[in-house]
């Protein structure tokens, strides 16, 4: 019986590790999107093994009463669904600042964040070109107070992502 059971578990790790798959080891682009995360982020991807990689995005948003960055960096696992089409989950966090100045009132402070990931990607084969659409929740750690940028510790991100793979 031990033998059937460690047979079946040899079976399904060899069926997993059949489905690793090679992803880019670097990979820079844009995510664009638009919510209280400041819509279009630079985002950077680096490949650590076949299945996981380091995601670092650079965002921030200028407007006529506030301007605001973040950085955001994710850890990703990657599994394929068919050729050249994946889907990931990865967790992070981020860090970043805002100024507010309306009509005399004026603020600003820092941004703590945690943030989940899921995504589908799909990268072309007749081109470097990766295509992504996914949703990071994000949960701000400190209050930002009672101002116009930020008055609840939840920001939802839904963005479309266009890299080039190299």
């Amino acid at each position: 019986m031990k033998k059937i059971i460690l047979s079946a578990f040899m079976l399904m790790g060899l069926a997993f590790s059949a489905q690793a798959q090679d992803i880019s080891k670097n990979a820079l682009g844009l995510r664009l999107g638009d919510n209280d995360g400041f819509g279009g982020e630079v985002s950077y991807q680096r490949g650590l093994s076949k299945n996981n990689r380091l995601e670092l995005d650079l965002g921030w948003r200028t407007s006529d009463n506030y301007d605001a960055f973040k950085l955001v960096g994710l850890y990703h696992w990657v599994w394929e669904i068919d050729n050249g089409f994946n889907w990931y989950a990865g967790f992070g966090g981020g860090i970043g600042s805002w100024s507010y100045d309306n009509s005399g009132v004026s603020d600003n402070g820092t941004i703590l964040l945690v943030a989940g990931d899921i995504g589908i990607e799909y990268n072309f084969q007749e081109a470097p070109i990766q295509l992504s659409l996914d949703f990071r929740p994000e949960v701000y750690l400190n209050n930002a107070g009672d101002n116009q940028f930020r008055d609840d510790n939840f920001g939802p991100d839904l963005a479309l992502g266009v890299r080039y793979r190299f």
